[in-house]
């Protein structure tokens, strides 16, 4: 729908059969840190506002209004991930799951965590969030330089669009 975004950056993204990706949605794969492409399976649907990230989305999932879905998660067939919530990196749904508005699901078997919750900061550090998304490994506690590696990371990977050139094709 309008103002979808479906990026491959040096990967590949797959819809399946009567998906339907809505308004404003983001599908961004990647190569930065290992091949993470997007692979979207049939009777999917994607809220407005979505974000998929590097992940793969099974048959008939339910992606709501506003939800992410960040790099090398995957979600089995039939699964919701509801208004507002976050699937975390390398996290797996099972078949038919359900993960509540607003809430982190994260790890492999996966657990649910509320935004307030105390041990959430700890339980997403132990994820390794920067090294599967960008390929940065640095101490969950260096901040700063964890963020500079990822904001060179991602300069020098959308800078190689500098040169790309603009089709007209209307």
């Amino acid at each position: 729908m309008y103002g979808a975004v479906l990026d491959a950056e040096g990967s590949r993204i797959e819809v399946g059969e009567a998906a339907v990706i809505c308004e404003n949605a983001v599908l961004r794969a990647s190569a930065v840190a290992g091949d993470q492409p997007v692979l979207v399976g049939d009777h999917v649907f994607v809220g407005p506002h979505a974000t998929l990230l590097g992940c793969e989305v099974g048959r008939c999932v339910y992606v709501a209004t506003a939800a992410t879905v960040l790099q090398s998660a995957r979600l089995g067939a039939g699964s919701v991930v509801a208004v507002g919530a976050l699937v975390h990196a390398r996290t797996v749904l099972p078949d038919e799951y359900f993960v509540p508005p607003h809430t982190v699901a994260l790890d492999a078997p996966v657990r649910l965590l509320a935004p307030g919750d105390p041990g959430l900061a700890d339980a997403i550090g132990r994820v390794g969030f920067a090294q599967v998304a960008f390929g940065v490994d640095t101490e969950w506690t260096d901040r700063i330089n964890r963020y500079e590696q990822i904001a060179e990371v991602r300069a020098a990977e959308f800078g190689a669009h500098g040169d790309d050139d603009v089709l007209d094709l209307g």
